[in-house]
């Protein structure tokens, strides 16, 4: 029955298609104009045997315009197939599919090849399958941040009108994971992932239900400034299409570098775009991290031989830091066991003062027990979270290696599925693409009448 329902549909979609264009010469233009000049009409149509579709490849009769000038070489261009939309030679509806395949976690190249042949009967190389993709990927992206931001907006409204004692909550965070670069095995960047979480309504001292997350994910590049300007782009616009009241804004995240920068020269400073008022944005550190650093300062005081006094200290150390004031508790605690502990050997003082400092320096962004009252998110696991399954999931299974232009094509692609954004991006890719816009051949209306059809 599935063979016979390919069979037939592969059939409808050969007739539909090869309706399209009249079959007599003379009902189309003589002359063209595309990109590159002016194009010659063809007499006769020519077969392209390789449409792939959902049904499996289907032939297309279709005919061809030359260029008029014959010492340039310019290749003879297809109107009919530009007017379909094809996209590498696939339709729309099968570039779709294979652009969502390739951007599912846990798949390779082969997986993908080898569902193509199994579901649709199309039998491509590795080569046709990226171009398809990134095709797809360069089309999508445009349309990702207005969906994205739209999405947003809903989640912030289904939150303004949940129940609860508190504001609803934008939470913003973003992190670094290494990415190996397929040229050098041993070679290893940062790429960077981004996220924006609303988070609903909650009682006094309870986080309210996380509605949804939307991500952004890029390749290693010094500075991060595309994550930088497109996570700053999608806020400005969340901000410009909500209309409601302004919910509690949060920068969730560990305080590395980038993390760091991005606070200070840019929320921090950073203004409504519609009522050019400055915002209010609160830095959480994210507790866990905080608590790695507490796990350093109990290995630096009672030393690696003495690892169960550095942990149950640890220990301790964490529950205080949750507690009123916990920071300063906490960094007392270390200083006061430290004065016990009398000289300690110059790795383990570096030790001591690294983390002794991470700590002291961030205590106003620490204060976790304030936090949790008011319900707010003390842990930065969404964003943690995306890091496994906007990379890990996708770009570092075993054997893989990438260039960032592949990389950056799949995760274009992931982060629009991961969002929940797809089927709306591609609609839009689909209702907005303009023939003229992307190199198909015009039809002019003001060719000198010699050369009308």
């Amino acid at each position: 029955m599935q063979s016979l329902a390919q069979e037939i549909g592969r059939a409808v979609v050969t007739y539909a298609y090869n309706l399209v264009e009249p079959e007599a010469a003379e009902q189309q233009p003589q002359y063209v104009l595309y990109d590159s000049g002016e194009y010659r009409r063809l007499k006769a149509k020519t077969a392209n045997r390789e449409v792939a579709t959902l049904f499996g490849k289907v032939t297309l009769w279709r005919r061809g315009y030359r260029f008029v000038q014959r010492d340039v070489n310019e290749r003879t261009i297809f109107p009919l197939e530009m007017q379909l939309g094809l996209v590498g030679g696939a339709t729309p509806a099968l570039a779709c599919e294979v652009a969502r395949a390739m951007a599912e976690g846990g798949v390779s190249q082969q997986l993908v090849l080898a569902r193509l042949r199994q579901q649709f009967g199309v039998h491509w190389g590795v080569q046709k399958l990226r171009e398809v993709t990134r095709q797809v990927a360069e089309t999508m992206e445009p349309n990702r941040r207005p969906h994205q931001a739209r999405q947003i907006v809903e989640w912030l409204r289904q939150a303004t009108e949940s129940s609860g004692k508190t504001r609803p909550i934008l939470a913003v965070g973003r992190d670094g994971i290494t990415l190996a670069d397929r040229e050098h095995s041993d070679k290893y960047e940062f790429a960077t992932t981004g996220t924006i979480t609303v988070y609903g309504r909650g009682q006094q001292g309870k986080l309210g239900p996380r509605l949804g997350t939307v991500y952004l994910g890029y390749t290693p590049e010094s500075g991060q400034a595309t994550m930088t300007t497109e996570l700053t782009e999608l806020l400005l616009e969340i901000l410009r299409l909500w209309d409601g009241p302004l919910p509690q804004l949060l920068y969730l995240t560990d305080s590395g570098d980038q993390e760091t920068k991005y606070f200070l020269n840019t929320l921090k400073k950073m203004k409504h775009p519609r009522t050019g008022e400055r915002l209010s944005w609160q830095w959480i550190v994210d507790y866990y991290h905080a608590a790695l650093r507490l796990t350093k300062l109990g290995e630096a005081l009672f030393g690696a031989e003495s690892h169960s006094y550095a942990s149950a200290w640890a220990r301790r150390m964490r529950k205080l830091l949750k507690k009123p004031n916990g920071p300063f508790r906490v960094l007392h605690a270390a200083a006061a066991e430290k004065a016990r502990a009398g000289k300690l050997s110059a790795a383990r003082e570096d030790v001591y003062r690294l983390a002794y400092n991470y700590l002291r320096a961030r205590t106003r962004h620490m204060q976790y027990h304030d936090y949790r009252q008011r319900g707010l998110p003390i842990g930065s696991g969404v964003t943690e979270a995306a890091c496994k399954t906007v990379f890990t999931q996708r770009l570092k299974l075993s054997g893989a290696r990438w260039s960032k232009p592949g990389a950056q094509v799949i995760l274009d692609l992931r982060v629009i599925l991961l969002s929940g954004i797809w089927d709306d991006v591609y609609l839009t890719t689909i209702n907005s693409y303009n023939p003229s816009t992307l190199g198909v051949p015009t039809i002019s209306s003001t060719l000198p009448s010699k050369k009308a059809a």
